[in-house]
């Protein structure tokens, strides 16, 4: 016979008056009042609530004994035709045999809990004790976890060395940075003075935005994609970002080795044109990478 599935895992524990019909047909199919043992176990409840259930059960069963009782006292019981009647006078009864009503406690609630379970054996409690342990457990709410927070894993995973990622990453970044450098200057990216009349020796090469735009907002849209972290709007726009300003740095890389293969000191003006762009276009994205990363649907909603 399957038990009632009353309190699976909720973070709001069942009542007591929602238990009370189902602890109703439970005693009804046994016979008697159930145990506080059986009640824990089949209601997947704590020690406290199946001792308030088993309280207000025996209650009721009494209350409707003594209900029986005056029925049958106040009514007298008809003689058959050619007997004579019974010579006891119904206000004479002896008032021990009606059942008396004992306020339970906690031995007497043993003693019946004992009583009740007969063929319980020894490792059948344990088991029910466990389940009284899992099941008090489970009445205590559990608060829900906010939005973007992840729970602590049950065990922590070692993690991989991060130095082979460096060392192959080095010469990536050496070839990287010198294809964007060479590109930069046929295209007319090259030294100027940033601060005229401020500080007229300080001297850049512009060619070296190129590489430290494109390159850094690749890894750090990489990085949020993967991350997981983050709300669904902005991983989205982080995930084809990224994979965009790769495949546009691998375009540029074979740009310029073409264009140097061929001996070519000025890029054509469709590349010219495309390069000079880059700056502002990664200024784009990352500004609107981090307004996707710091806006929530909620405050969306508010502004609409």
């Amino acid at each position: 016979m399957s038990a009632p599935t009353v309190n699976a895992r909720s973070a709001y524990p069942i009542s007591v008056e929602e238990l009370m019909p189902q602890a109703r047909e439970l005693a009804g199919r046994l016979g008697q009042t159930p145990s506080r043992n059986r009640l824990m176990s089949e209601f997947r409840i704590g020690a406290r609530k199946a001792t308030t259930v088993r309280a207000q059960l025996d209650s009721e069963s009494e209350t409707a004994g003594s209900a029986g009782a005056d029925q049958s006292v106040q009514q007298p019981v008809q003689p058959e035709p050619g007997e004579s009647a019974p010579g006891v006078d119904i206000d004479e009864t002896d008032s021990d045999s009606l059942p008396s009503e004992e306020p339970l406690t906690h031995e007497t609630e043993t003693t019946e809990d004992a009583e009740a379970d007969p063929d319980s054996s020894p490792s059948e409690t344990s088991e029910e004790a466990e389940e009284a342990a899992s099941a008090s457990e489970q009445d205590t709410p559990v608060a829900n976890p906010e939005p973007g927070e992840r729970s602590a894993p049950a065990s922590t995973a070692r993690v991989p060395a991060a130095w082979p990622v460096l060392l192959l990453a080095l010469p990536a970044f050496v070839a990287i940075w010198s294809g964007w450098v060479g590109l930069g200057s046929l295209t007319g990216f090259g030294v100027v003075h940033p601060l005229p009349g401020i500080w007229d020796s300080l001297r850049i090469n512009t060619a070296i935005t190129l590489p430290i735009g494109v390159e850094t907002y690749a890894a750090y849209a990489l990085r949020v994609w993967l991350s997981g972290r983050v709300p669904a709007q902005a991983r989205r726009f982080a995930k084809w970002s990224a994979l965009g300003s790769l495949a546009l740095g691998g375009a540029g890389q074979v740009a310029y080795h073409l264009m140097t293969a061929a001996g070519m000191t000025h890029a054509p003006w469709p590349i010219t044109t495309a390069v000079s762009c880059l700056p502002v276009a990664v200024l784009g994205m990352g500004a609107a990478l981090t307004h996707l990363l710091h806006s929530s649907p909620e405050r969306e909603r508010e502004a609409h």
